[in-house]
């Protein structure tokens, strides 16, 4: 049996460890990770929309979405796909309808899923409904 504690030290891509026991025995190394497998699909509310969507340096893909709809459920995935194949060239985070109505009745949202592709602070295209991953990159690369 191991007793002691893990040091967990992220640099870059690397993950840099130290283990440590009682008996002063330690063991270190690197792990390297893909930074890309590290991307999250953030939320974004009220309190953050200005920040996050409107002052933000790269194009940013909005998902509106809610937890009861169905083919919100369908994109999530998509979203999170293109999330990591854009690192660094677009930043991707997605509204809850229901905590944030008021950013969703400001862009018009009328039907779940949509997504809104921002530049510069300005709405540039809407997508609305289930699309295939293609619709959306095709979308996405129109602003890049």
């Amino acid at each position: 049996m191991f007793v002691g504690y893990l040091k967990l030290v992220a640099l870059n891509s690397t993950l840099n460890f130290v283990w440590s026991n009682t008996y002063s025995t330690h063991f270190q190394g690197a792990l390297m990770i893909n930074a890309q497998e590290a991307v999250q699909v953030l939320p974004v509310t009220d309190a953050t929309w200005k920040s996050l969507v409107l002052k933000s340096k790269l194009p940013v893909l909005v998902e509106f979405w809610a937890p009861w709809c169905g083919p919100c459920r369908m994109i999530h995935p998509i979203i999170d796909e293109l999330a990591k194949e854009y690192t660094g060239k677009l930043t991707c985070y997605k509204v809850n309808t229901d905590d944030s109505p008021s950013i969703a009745s400001q862009y018009g949202i009328r039907s779940i899923p949509t997504v809104i592709i921002f530049k510069a602070g300005e709405k540039k295209d809407t997508v609305i409904g289930a699309v295939p991953k293609t619709t959306l990159c095709t979308c996405i690369e129109k602003f890049l």
